[in-house]
């Protein structure tokens, strides 16, 4: 399986990123380049995918970026660890249910080899862990599919700034709130990048 790995590490625009990502798709569907994997970070800003409410901008001065991506408004910025990515379905079973919960399964057991017990929820997509009793979203993640080709991707929060959550109402969801890794076990998270890729490869060649 020939999947190329690409990882930046000054910070990515935005539309930067998604440029690429939507080149590599026609380039994929052509048969010209190979699947892609594609670490980074951004600078501050918040995206609103395909099903977000203006009621869910709780600062109407915050700079908003729509995509073509499912789900509704989220932050990204530095501390965060994105994982974007081009995988082409039609190589692998085209279902796009056991492909979001292969990436829930890359995001648990990556964190599991930190100590981390996070979680899924079949009610709200997103990877969740329990801190004091409470459930908090650790991971957030977004994927479009076109012509059984899937892109966008997720991003987990290490050590990224909560307070540019209170702007938003994140991902749609009112009674849960944002964590970071750093604040639930504080050590040292520079391998977590290489683990996610690890374990991404290992899961799609399942």
């Amino acid at each position: 399986m020939n999947i190329e790995i690409k990882k930046s590490i000054k910070p990515v625009k935005y539309k930067t990123a998604i440029d690429f990502l939507e080149a590599r798709l026609k380039n994929i569907n052509e048969n010209k380049e190979n699947d892609l994997i594609w670490l980074l970070e951004h600078d501050d800003i918040y995206t609103a995918g395909t099903n977000y409410s203006k009621d869910e901008i709780l600062d109407k001065n915050i700079n908003l970026i729509k995509t073509n991506r499912g789900g509704k408004i989220t932050y990204h910025g530095p501390g965060q660890i994105i994982c974007y990515f081009v995988i082409d379905l039609k190589k692998r079973k085209k279902d796009i249910r056991k492909f979001i919960t292969l990436i829930e399964k890359t995001i648990i057991e990556s964190l599991f080899e930190f100590g981390i017990n996070a979680f899924g929820d079949p009610k709200n997509i997103g990877i969740w862990i329990e801190d004091k009793k409470k459930i908090k979203k650790i991971a957030a993640i977004g994927i479009r599919v076109s012509k059984w080709i899937a892109y966008h991707g997720f991003a987990i929060n290490v050590s990224n700034d909560l307070k540019k959550y209170k702007n938003i109402v994140p991902c749609g969801i009112t009674d849960k709130d944002v964590t970071n890794l750093k604040k639930i076990f504080d050590q040292d998270y520079d391998n977590l990048d290489k683990t996610i890729i690890n374990n991404f490869i290992k899961n799609l060649e399942i």
